[in-house]
């Protein structure tokens, strides 16, 4: 693929912890696309999904030590410490005012793509940023079932051409192939409520630094952390 260096990609979640599913995915699409940087963005109220085990806090700094292991991983505190719910449209509309001439790419799952028509003002998503679509290992991505307004976009805007990253701001899809990463952070979560037999379980699915954090603030700890 050519370089799209002065791309900047955006991957959101609740990183509840964050592991090495979270880190290497955005850090293959860094070295797929020739992208300087990727951000991993806690989200602080998700809109789409139970409230997170772990404080705000608590994830964004285990996002930061996740973060300080890979080369152009950068953790982004904006939705920790904006109020209200964690939309992602309001995310990409502060980091274009930060930089209106830098074009932006979300990272998302395919899971999540397809059920993307149910997102706060989706459509405008597509004035805002590229999307970096990735299949998650377990899901079976098919377009031709996509709700039919969201099957029009994907039709119109797919691509396999990443020079359009760099000649606009915002608008395409490019479905980016990557290595699978078949951790869970509910299954980590669950391992780490079971004491240390758990934690000896969960070792090499997650950086030291994110473990030796998690022991020393004693997250996780109880069975309904598991849940």
């Amino acid at each position: 693929m050519s370089r799209a260096a002065r791309v900047l990609a955006v991957l959101g979640g609740t990183f509840d912890p964050v592991h090495y599913g979270h880190l290497r995915l955005a850090a293959d699409v860094k070295a797929a696309l020739g992208l300087e940087e990727v951000r991993l963005v806690p989200a602080g109220t998700p809109p789409h999904r139970a409230a997170p085990i772990a404080s705000a806090n608590h994830r964004l700094a285990m996002t930061e030590l996740g973060c300080a292991e890979f080369s152009g991983l950068v953790a982004d505190a904006r939705e920790i410490h904006r109020a209200g719910p964690s939309y992602t449209v309001l995310t990409l509309e502060s980091l274009h005012e930060e930089a209106p001439r830098r074009p932006l790419a979300l990272l998302i799952g395919a899971d999540a793509f397809a059920g993307l028509a149910q997102w706060w003002r989706w459509e405008q998503l597509f004035t805002l940023a590229h999307l970096l679509v990735v299949e998650r290992p377990g899901t079976v991505f098919k377009p031709d079932l996509l709700p039919a307004a969201l099957k029009m976009q994907w039709e119109r805007r797919l691509t396999t051409e990443t020079a359009r990253f760099e000649r606009s701001l915002a608008g395409s899809i490019l479905r980016v192939p990557v290595t699978p990463h078949a951790i869970s952070a509910s299954a980590i979560r669950a391992a780490l409520a079971r004491g240390p037999s758990g934690q000896d379980q969960v070792r090499g699915l997650l950086p030291a630094a994110v473990l030796a954090y998690i022991e020393r603030n004693q997250l996780y700890r109880s069975l309904a952390d598991a849940t």
